[in-house]
């Protein structure tokens, strides 16, 4: 892809080379050229067939593969990568998501089980494109969720012909589907906090309201899985009733709910063992996941033997096995199957093998204003000098998300150029209680860069972080916080690259897609016009005038998350106050599924923090 840019606006370059040492040089780029694979996701009623993401072919595409066989066909090629795909019930068709350049708005299409691309029909030719809501296929049952502008749109397809089944304004989405396909589950945010999703259980016959599960106001609900057992309408579904994300088994039946006693400190997810009769628990604390067996009888825990780490992900099978995706910071993502005696292999072995290693991340805890947060700091092994360090505080995404002991390409290359590099899971992050998460409302953008504060001036006086080489960095809502911390603590960074950030919070409002209005509005408490002054007092484009380090924007010209225009405005203001700035334009959206247009992104940030700090080529 080649870069775009309005002519206003001065454009980075991309130097050939990051690293002047030819191994270096290697090594970075292997880390994001070498094969990656998902966890492959098994059809619901055909366990031997699986579809993948991969990145063999340069783009991340979906992939068939038929495990007795050992077969694997590449089933997507889009210039713009596929992520987004599901297998029928049956195994017998893929399904996967059309957008247009990366701009997430589009409508499902199908192709036979194991078929090269080109072979692909509209799975509802009739329906309306939108942003994705959910989809789940059964057996001749298909529920396929749409969002737009207008809010909520669910069809329901059982033989030959669709329906519209549900339309709502608020947010929403289609949840699960019974193993029988009796019963589909919607997820919604009717009660107005889209936060907050509560769960409603709807007839596939009919379309009559089976039950309702709703814990707000404060507390969301979401649905890991229907009981594999044909028949059995018991469904897992995530809860926060005691303040962190624990398991509960619903019955839609008899409308039992009954909460599972897993005493595990830290948050909990799962889905079921195939017969049923005992739930796959992944457990995570303070950044890293083990794996466990509850028996739903005994109320037994056992703790399955995975290498420490982080699992993005785990499939149980019948014959007791557990499949799951595993990587640390130190060691690349690798696909792990665990036999029921115990033994940890090897699933799949990507061609060329793992990506190379990386330096492994230390746990600090700081004491911040709103408690204790957590910092996971890795530093690099060759540094030129002692005493502090040029750092870069990447900041996460979501903001409902997290940063993990997990294998970070990025982070390594930064570690490569002599940078130390910081996570702090602020108070917005996930994992640490729904307290925490939530806290990000009290003053939205400057509460987590308070924490930020909190960790940089701890580090400067341990000596770790020179405080005249302070880069800050983030993508999405990481881009975001990089931009308002820029404007309002503009002493304490030298550079900010911020990627696909959010600049212009009202023009950000007014152009992104429908779903994240309902989030800005639940956490601002309503829209720009009602709430003016918060959406003011956290726009970055409040304090371009206070800008004082040279800043970098990446952006995508088709993002429906971050859009364009608001990243113009922004850009515009930074040249008219006189800032040294540059920005990287990509046609794609929120983000890129191109390893080479991503290396290119992770080059181009660099060599400008390197620059801004007058850092030597390495």
């Amino acid at each position: 892809m080649t870069p775009t840019s309005p002519s206003r606006h001065p454009s980075a370059s991309v130097p050939d080379r990051l690293f002047s040492d030819d191994e270096l040089e290697k090594r970075w780029r292997a880390r994001f050229s070498s094969v990656r694979m998902s966890l492959p996701d098994p059809a619901r009623d055909a366990p031997d067939r699986a579809v993948y993401i991969s990145n063999a072919s340069g783009r991340y595409e979906l992939y068939c593969w038929d495990v007795m066989t050992d077969e694997h066909v590449k089933a997507t090629d889009r210039a713009d990568g596929t992520t987004h795909g599901d297998l029928s019930a049956d195994g017998g068709s893929l399904l996967w998501f059309d957008d247009s350049d990366g701009d997430e708005f589009g409508g499902w299409r199908r192709q036979e089980f194991g078929r090269p691309p080109g072979s692909a029909q509209p799975a509802l030719a009739d329906v309306p494109p939108g942003y994705p809501a959910g989809l789940e296929t059964g057996r001749g049952v298909l529920v396929a969720g749409f969002s737009d502008d207008e809010g909520t749109r669910i069809y329901l397809r059982d033989g030959p012909e669709t329906h519209l089944v549900y339309q709502n304004t608020a947010d929403g989405g289609v949840d699960g589907l019974s193993r029988d396909d009796t019963v589909w589950l919607l997820a919604h945010s009717e009660h107005g906090d889209a936060r907050y999703p509560a769960l409603r259980a709807i007839s596939v016959a009919d379309g009559s309201i089976l039950g309702e599960l709703d814990d707000t106001p404060g507390r969301g609900l979401s649905a890991a899985a229907f009981s594999p057992v044909p028949g059995d309408l018991r469904v897992l579904v995530g809860h926060e009733r005691r303040g962190r994300d624990e398991l509960l088994i619903w019955d839609i039946r008899s409308g039992l709910v009954e909460e599972m006693p897993i005493d595990l400190p830290g948050d909990l997810s799962g889905d079921f063992f195939p017969d049923g009769s005992a739930l796959l628990i992944l457990h995570t604390r303070h950044g890293r996941t083990s794996l466990h067996r509850f028996d739903l009888s005994s109320g037994s825990l056992t703790e399955l033997p995975a290498a420490p780490g982080s699992v993005a992900g785990a499939v149980a099978r019948a014959d007791g096995a557990v499949w799951y995706r595993w990587s640390s910071s130190a060691a690349a993502p690798q696909l792990r199957v665990l036999t029921p005696d115990g033994v940890d292999g090897p699933l799949l072995t990507p061609a060329g093998g793992v990506a190379p290693g990386s330096e492994p991340l230390t746990d600090l805890w700081v004491d911040g204003p709103g408690g204790r947060i957590h910092v996971l700091l890795a530093t690099p092994v060759e540094v030129p000098t002692t005493g502090p360090l040029p750092t870069v505080f990447i900041l996460h995404g979501g903001p409902a998300d997290a940063d993990h002991d997990t294998y970070d390409a990025e982070r390594a290359a930064w570690l490569d150029a002599g940078f130390a590099v910081a996570h702090v899971n602020y108070r917005g992050s996930t994992g640490y209680g729904s307290a925490w998460r939530d806290a990000l409302t009290q003053r939205v953008g400057h509460t987590e860069l308070t924490d930020v504060a909190a960790v940089h001036d701890h580090l400067i006086a341990a000596g770790v972080v020179d405080a005249r080489r302070s880069v800050v960095a983030g993508y999405s809502w990481g881009g975001f916080l990089t931009l308002l911390a820029l404007g309002t603590q503009p002493n304490r960074w030298a550079a900010g690259l911020a990627g696909v950030p959010v600049a212009d919070y009202v023009q950000a409002y007014e152009d992104e897609m429908e779903p994240l209005r309902a989030y800005d509005r639940a956490i601002f408490g309503g829209s720009p016009e009602d709430e003016p002054a918060a959406y003011r007092d956290s726009s970055p484009l409040t304090y371009v005038d206070q800008v004082q380090a040279p800043v970098l924007i990446l952006a995508g010209e088709n993002d429906p998350r971050c859009p364009i225009r608001q990243i113009d405005t922004y850009l515009d203001a930074l040249g008219a106050a006189g800032a040294t700035y540059a920005q990287y334009r990509y046609e794609a959206g929120h983000g890129s599924m191109v390893v080479e247009e991503r290396t290119r992104q992770v080059a181009c940030g660099i060599a400008f923090a390197r620059d801004a700090l007058g850092l030597p080529n390495n």
